[in-house]
């Protein structure tokens, strides 16, 4: 006889519609919450995430001479760097290179090839104005020597394959002053060439001593702030914010009207008879720090007025109570209670100190540029957008690592506290 199946129990089917209920409700939720911060990580991946991979990416990219000279690349790729290269591979040369001449591609090569070695452009160029037909064209091992001796040094050759590799570290090694010599180590640049390690040993020192003056001109501020009555701070808030209404444009140009030597400032001192002659406070390290301070201070002032705000006055009162000095009670029981405020606005102010380029282009000398400079001149005049990014790399580097030892900073001292 056929077995027959028992009858679902109603209580059972109620259970699992109401799962599958459950389920699909905060399958729901979960696809509404996303589509809420859909927009924001397209946003982040456009605008930060993306650029910062490119910039990443041309840090080691090294296609140029292999997008115009394939064929080339591929056969000096193959060359064991001892002797001359083979015929196949001077000839492969030759046909590209004449080729690159009529597809626009030789101001490509030319550029590449010129930052192994300053005069590889104009070598291009004496060689192209002296090739033969291609027809006439024998053996180009033996005539590409007789049109340029330079193409009869091994070194020529050894820099067009370093040109031909996919990726490279000439960039990275360039801008902390290092390259590879031609056995393929890696050693210090001439002392004359070194630049780059003063350069960011520099930007360090201004972001860090423009990160201390505002920390000096911003916490008596931020503490007046927060103890004077609301209507009060509230108006001297606005005055903390101003300077966010105006270009940054103008502000470094009226630091440039007020310091320079016949300026408001000069002109006021010769005036009261405190100068004989005017002082040059501008276009030196002095006009960068003023107008480098003036403009960050309010990232200094907001943090650490969060902060101080959010201090009971009772703490200090019960200290003086006890005994203890007014400037003790502030310094022993006040200040350690604003320390993460402290911290923020000293990060923030460093951070954005780093990649300051006008303020120090317009009010600086020629020693007082940052990595942003050179950043800038790399990327708007010589087009070496791999220098440029491999700079930009490095100061990127030392922002995290600065906000790694924030983060770990602020963690210890949570634990301390619980």
């Amino acid at each position: 006889m056929p077995q027959v199946m028992p009858a679902a129990n109603p209580s059972e089917v109620s259970g699992r519609e109401l799962k599958r209920q459950l389920r699909h409700a905060e399958r729901l939720k979960k696809f509404k919450a996303f589509a809420l911060v859909l927009p924001l990580v397209l946003f982040l991946l456009l605008v930060f995430v993306q650029p910062i991979s490119t910039m990443l990416w041309r840090s080691v990219d090294n296609t140029e001479l292999m997008e115009v000279m394939p064929t080339t690349a591929t056969e000096i790729l193959q060359w064991d760097g001892q002797g001359l290269p083979s015929e196949t591979v001077m000839a492969a040369f030759a046909k590209e290179l004449q080729a690159s001449r009529k597809e626009g591609g030789l101001g490509q090569v030319g550029r590449r090839l010129n930052y192994e070695d300053p005069g590889f452009r104009g070598l291009l160029m004496r060689t192209l104005r002296k090739f033969p037909d291609e027809a006439a064209a024998t053996s180009w091992k033996s005539l590409l020597p007789e049109i340029d001796p330079a193409w009869g040094e091994v070194e020529t050759w050894q820099a067009i394959q370093r040109s031909a590799t996919p990726m490279t570290d000439r960039y990275l090694l360039a801008s902390v002053d290092m390259e590879r010599n031609a056995q393929g180590e890696i050693q210090a640049v001439a002392e004359e060439q070194q630049v780059y390690r003063a350069v960011f040993q520099r930007t360090l020192i201004i972001a860090g001593s423009v990160t201390l003056l505002c920390l000096l001109l911003g916490f008596p501020l931020a503490y007046l702030l927060a103890t004077l009555p609301v209507g009060t701070s509230n108006l001297l808030m606005i005055f903390v914010l101003l300077p966010f209404w105006t270009s940054l444009l103008v502000r470094t140009a009226s630091w440039i009207v007020l310091l320079q030597t016949g300026g408001v400032i000069n002109a006021g001192l010769m005036g009261l008879g405190i100068l004989d002659e005017p002082l040059q406070l501008v276009f030196n390290r002095f006009g960068v720090l003023v107008a480098m301070v003036h403009i960050l201070l309010p990232f200094m002032i907001l943090p650490l007025y969060s902060v101080m705000k959010g201090i009971s006055p009772s703490y200090q009162r019960a200290a003086i109570s006890l005994g203890a000095h007014p400037f003790a009670a502030f310094w022993k029981v006040y200040v350690p209670q604003t320390v993460s405020g402290v911290a923020a606005g000293a990060l923030l102010v460093f951070i954005m100190a780093l990649g300051y380029y006008i303020t120090p282009a317009l009010v600086g000398g020629a020693s007082d540029q940052m990595v942003s400079y050179y950043v800038a001149y790399y990327t708007n005049t010589t087009n070496n957008w791999g220098m440029a990014a491999a700079l930009g790399s490095l100061l990127l580097v030392v922002t995290l690592l600065l906000y790694l030892v924030y983060h770990r900073l602020v963690n210890q001292k949570q634990l301390v506290r619980s």
